[in-house]
């Protein structure tokens, strides 16, 4: 037994099943249900998602949000894999010599980079690279959608006007960086009370606190009225200049005007007797594809199960990492939580979405853009700040991630898939993956069923329920660490994935994401 949880509590999320519509899983319950109620009003898979982040940045804000980037993958029925890259770029103006570095050893944060003085590549306005998200997801609806583009940031605004209810879980959030959202005036007051304190109740209170997102609402309603391109050439792209050069960044209006989201060939990547897509750049698509093509050679089908294999898995793994490491230059630090969101969508027809989204850090550069309410990014901190090294920091370079959503095929099922959690999420979706097509497994049991995380370094953490033949295979070739699935921290990434069969859609999230649920079109949740 490792920590203090009681070993005898077991938890299930039954996910969802529909015969005759769409299933949306997500991060929050919330979000997926106006995903759901999208579909319900005959929205493409794309419409959904674009309600879905829209809501998911203000329910879930410290993850991901419309100033944040990732990436997307598509199935269209009759089209097959489409690959849309969203990721941030750093300025064009960014100079590298304001990042000198501080000599006091590395820096704190996802990387293990050296560290820069005052953390210029962490928090505050100079960490901040250019957005893409809002961009990424115009793009798919340019080319997709079937719904106005004004009525899919309505959930959302609705949401923002509401604003986020401080739960529990909120409020652990929130504690956790309450100290630098202190150092930045308008992240405080947001989600700190008297600027220092983080919001929350008494531990048998049923108060319904909740933040005060109306700034929030307001852009969006802006947005939704003069659509997406505003946020990159119009009065929020202005006053977003205006915010991060108050806070000391290189924000440019060229850079946003420049700012374009990019469709890619999908990285195809056979397995067994199954498949999977991938976004092939700056993303850990290439990595996945590395991973699973050891796997192949290295243990038979058959064995899938075995101690062996699961060895063969973490080897696996590690081979992969290590290439990524040293050929490709993301050096993120394995114990560190990844802060991002990911949901999977299957509409009626069949046409899915697999979509991730990030801030890079749990509340980006913990700074907060007083003209459009929503927290900043510091996608500047996923360079390299020592200059002749892999991935170094410079201008107009676009940012290396760790995002890893996939579409997949096995047999007659088809299946969108991805998670958050850093340099988690690639174990995770691969060894998911591999439940679903080896084992024919469906997505709530390969959601569920025990993984091993290496994702950097020779250490290998097992889920607790692999301790025994498996731990012992293990153990005999790397170092190995025991972890519990639990809400806080997450030892392991955070799913989402929905399955089409036939025309049955299912979908479900991990199991301790305590907001996160598959909700199916026909299934209204309570409000």
């Amino acid at each position: 037994m490792s920590g203090s949880f009681a070993p005898s509590q077991t938890t299930r999320k039954p996910g969802v099943t529909a015969t005759s519509g769409g299933v949306v899983a997500a991060q929050h319950a919330l979000a997926a249900q106006a995903g759901a109620d999208i579909l319900a009003q005959g929205g493409d898979a794309v419409d959904a998602a674009v309600a879905v982040s829209f809501v998911i940045g203000v329910l879930e804000p410290w993850m991901s949000g419309p100033l944040g980037g990732g990436a997307m993958m598509l199935w269209r029925e009759g089209e097959g894999a489409k690959a849309l890259h969203y990721g941030m770029r750093s300025s064009a103006a960014l100079d590298p010599s304001y990042y000198p570095l501080s000599g006091h050893g590395k820096a704190g944060d996802l990387f293990p980079w050296e560290h820069l003085v005052d953390d210029r590549n962490i928090i505050g306005g100079s960490s901040v690279a250019v957005p893409g998200t809002v961009d990424g997801l115009a793009k798919a609806h340019g080319r997709y959608g079937t719904l106005p583009w004004k009525e899919l940031l309505a959930p959302a605004i609705a949401h923002a006007k509401l604003g986020l209810h401080v739960d529990y879980y909120a409020a652990l959030i929130i504690a956790s960086s309450a100290r630098e959202l202190a150092q930045d005036p308008d992240a405080a007051a947001l989600f700190l009370d008297d600027g220092q304190w983080p919001k929350g109740s008494g531990w048998t209170a049923l108060a319904d606190q909740r933040l005060d997102q109306s700034r929030h609402a307001d852009t969006l309603d802006h947005l939704a009225n003069a659509g997406p391109r505003d946020l990159y050439e119009g009065d929020i792209a202005a006053a977003l200049v205006r915010d991060v050069t108050d806070k000391g960044g290189f924000l440019t209006a060229q850079d946003l005007a420049g700012y374009s989201a990019a469709w890619q060939e999908a990285l195809h990547i056979p397995f067994r007797n199954g498949a999977l897509w991938a976004v092939p750049e700056l993303s850990a698509g290439p990595t996945l594809a590395d991973a699973m093509a050891r796997w192949q050679t290295s243990y038979a089908p058959d064995q899938a199960q075995t101690p062996a294999a699961h060895l063969a898995r973490a080897q696996g793994l590690y081979d992969a990492y290590d290439a990524r490491l040293t050929q490709m230059g993301d050096h993120e630090n394995p114990k560190a939580p990844g802060c991002t969101t990911h949901f999977s969508i299957v509409d009626r027809h069949g046409n899915m979405v697999a979509m991730t989204q990030t801030l890079l850090s749990i509340f980006g550069s913990r700074a907060v853009s007083p003209s459009t309410g929503m927290l900043l990014n510091n996608g500047i901190m996923w360079f390299d700040p020592e200059q002749g090294k892999p991935n170094s920091l410079g201008p107009d370079k676009g940012c290396l991630m760790n995002v890893c959503p996939i579409v997949g095929q096995a047999g007659p099922r088809r299946f969108a898939l991805g998670a958050s959690g850093g340099r988690k999420i690639m174990p995770a979706v691969a060894q998911i993956s591999g439940q679903l097509i080896e084992q024919g497994a469906t997505m709530q049991d390969a959601i569920e069923a025990p993984r091993l995380d290496v994702s950097g370094g020779d250490l290998v953490v097992l889920d607790e329920r692999l301790r025994g033949p498996v731990s012992d295979a293990v153990a005999s070739v790397f170092p190995v660490a025991h972890a519990q699935r639990l809400p806080f921290p997450f030892a392991f990434a955070c799913p989402a994935g929905v399955m089409r069969e036939g025309v049955v859609n299912s979908g479900t999230t991990e199991t301790f994401s305590p907001w996160g649920d598959g909700i199916a079109e026909t299934c209204k949740a309570a409000r």
